[in-house]
């Protein structure tokens, strides 16, 4: 078995050998672009993991590996505009390095090429591996839509926010270790074991990031905490705080929530101090950890030797442990 820092390794020297060229240039510039600032390689690591996990070899599913994290960098592309960020990864967000209609031409190309890299699969996985990718295609996309609606709409319930989270992130996290295990061998039950296992883990994992944008050390953390707060996003702490605030605690979020991002200091500062009051860091933690026990529970399930699931147990643990 590989090492998560092995198989990210070998993805890096992978994608580094694909040529993302062709006319018109203004095209393809913002794909390599785009796909040369790094990052972590999660999701083509997870679709190796799972390969090698059932007794696969991960050269058989290093192309739908591509293509997963050539779908995951599309979505962002596209997001970057929805979103208006100028920064993505530390660099300028290719919207706002050239413009937005290159960014969406750009990104659609990218969609394409994620099918055309699963179609490099061996033939006899494509029958099972592109309806998983259809549905999560699908599923992002209703994800980024129910996050964008939540920007207006004022009556967001914590289950709302947990169903747009699981489609918007949690999703393509179990379709990269789904389809790493329909490559590996795996039958249908224990690819949708390792599937909810992704699913819950993806839960996990971004309730850690609403945590972190609050209570990261910033040093560790590598940016200044309170993003959130400072946007008014509706995170799992925002819903909690306003869900157990009493009357008095409810009117002081409102007004905090209704300062201007000039006044960060004073708006972060003062939402912080009612979390604080309100317990909800602690709550937020175990939240996270009720998603990755169910995330284990599906692994247990798994009929593999622990052995085997050791990496995928250590990629898990690390995950939710990360400080930044």
């Amino acid at each position: 078995m590989h090492t998560i820092q092995e198989l990210q390794d070998y993805i890096n020297i992978k994608l580094a050998e694909q040529q993302f060229t062709g006319n018109p240039p203004l095209l393809y510039e913002p794909i390599n672009y785009t796909l040369s600032q790094g990052g972590k390689r999660m999701r083509p690591m997870l679709t190796l993991l799972a390969c090698e996990m059932f007794g696969g070899n991960i050269e058989n599913a290093v192309y739908p590996s591509i293509g997963l994290e050539i779908f995951h960098n599309f979505t962002l592309l596209h997001d970057d505009i929805m979103d208006k960020a100028p920064i993505r990864r530390g660099k300028e967000t290719v919207y706002k390095k050239w413009n937005i209609n290159i960014a969406i031409l750009s990104g659609d190309t990218m969609f394409a090429l994620a099918y055309e890299y699963m179609l490099k699969t061996d033939s006899h996985f494509i029958s099972r591996i592109l309806p998983v990718l259809n549905q999560t295609a699908i599923e992002v996309c209703e994800g980024q839509q129910y996050d964008m609606n939540f920007e207006t709409d004022g009556d967001i319930t914590i289950a709302d926010y947990i169903e747009m989270i699981r489609l918007k992130t949690a999703v393509l996290l179990g379709a990269s270790l789904k389809i790493g295990a329909i490559v590996g061998g795996a039958d249908d039950v224990n690819a949708n074991h390792i599937y909810d296992f992704g699913i819950n883990i993806g839960l996990a994992f971004q309730l850690k990031d609403d945590l972190l944008d609050v209570y990261a050390d910033v040093e560790k953390f590598g940016k200044i905490t309170g993003g959130d707060i400072v946007t008014n996003k509706k995170t799992f702490l925002y819903l909690k705080a306003f869900d157990l605030a009493n009357e008095t605690q409810s009117e002081r979020l409102q007004h905090l929530f209704n300062l201007p991002e000039t006044e960060h200091n004073a708006k972060v500062n003062g939402v912080k101090a009612l979390y604080d009051e309100l317990n909800i860091e602690q709550l937020c933690k175990e939240e996270m950890q009720r998603y990755y026990e169910k995330a284990f529970t599906a692994l247990d399930k798994i009929n593999v030797s622990n052995q085997q699931k050791q990496e995928l147990m250590d990629f898990a643990e690390q995950l939710i442990g990360r400080e930044s």
